[in-house]
């Protein structure tokens, strides 16, 4: 038995704005229709939109859904969300956003909040229309074959909700939920959001730690206890949840000048390319931070 909050239930037992929207012909409104899933599947959804054509504003949503108590509470919770908001600001909504609505839903049921997402999405583009092709960003490698999945999707859904396993990950698209011989690739996918990530922050730190310091400072050496404190910031911040996405960790031993001590846990620490990870996740980032000179060994 799922635990389901007491705003899932409400909406499975009696759902808000299901049904469809017909086209009447009234001058200045328009419908659209995005349509996601396969019945064969488990899940679909069709979502309807009437839009206000002058403001680009939705003046109703309506649902079809076929699939579990998340899913139609997860359709309900959407339409209820964006009603009397403009196409941009609807293509603002999240997956999470559709979750936390609903009270939250159990991790294995979020690939439906994502679902209605895709609809949503699906549908305005269909309003404005620009086809598919031009506007899917969601194209990509075939990742997941039972599931029609692509290593966009995946990435996607890693970096706006913050994945770090293959679990999760079909957890939110299902990808790796059926035959599972997808999951290596998927584990791969991860790791490499997760590096991105952070070479991503460490670019912003550095601009921004580069703007904040007065000219006339910036070339000033670090104390001793300056430089453990970064050396400890960027293990934290850029080193670690990249090996943790990965089954590994490292902790901090010690400093001696330019010479790093770590410990290595996990999966790293009895991994054959432990060396690799000594000297290109960590050595390289803490010289490009920190100190040309620095060097780290394990411990």
């Amino acid at each position: 038995m799922w635990d389901y909050t007491d705003k899932v239930l409400e909406l499975f037992y009696d759902p808000k704005n299901q049904g469809a929207i017909e086209e009447t012909g009234e001058a200045g409104v328009k419908v659209a229709t995005g349509e996601v899933g396969s019945i064969a599947c488990g899940d679909a959804l069709r979502l309807h939109l009437k839009v206000e054509e002058a403001t680009d504003k939705i003046l109703d949503a309506r649902f079809q859904t076929f699939g579990c108590t998340s899913a139609i509470a997860s359709s309900s919770a959407l339409t209820e969300m964006i009603k009397g908001l403009t196409l941009d600001e609807a293509l603002g909504v999240t997956n999470k956003e559709i979750a936390d609505y609903l009270g939250g839903l159990p991790e294995a049921k979020m690939h439906c909040s994502v679902m209605g997402q895709e609809a949503l999405e699906a549908a305005i583009y269909n309003y404005r229309g620009i086809p598919l092709e031009a506007h899917d960003d969601e194209e990509g490698v075939l990742i997941c074959s039972c599931f029609g999945i692509t290593d966009a999707k995946i990435k996607k859904a890693v970096a706006q909700n913050n994945l770090f396993s293959a679990e999760q990950v079909t957890n939110y698209v299902k990808a790796g939920g059926g035959c599972g011989s997808c999951l290596t690739k998927i584990d791969d996918i991860i790791r490499e959001v997760k590096q991105e990530a952070a070479n991503k922050n460490l670019h912003s730190y550095k601009a921004k730690a580069k703007a904040e310091i007065p000219s006339s400072e910036q070339k000033r050496p670090l104390t001793t206890v300056q430089k453990v404190a970064l050396i400890q910031k960027v293990l934290d911040e850029e080193v670690r949840p990249v090996l943790i996405a990965d089954g590994g960790d490292v902790e901090l031993y010690d400093v001696e000048g330019d010479k790093i001590q770590v410990i290595l846990k996990g999966a790293c620490g009895s991994c054959s390319s432990s060396t690799a990870t000594l000297k290109i996740a960590i050595e390289a980032r803490l010289r490009d931070r920190i100190s040309k000179e620095i060097t780290v060994e394990a411990v």
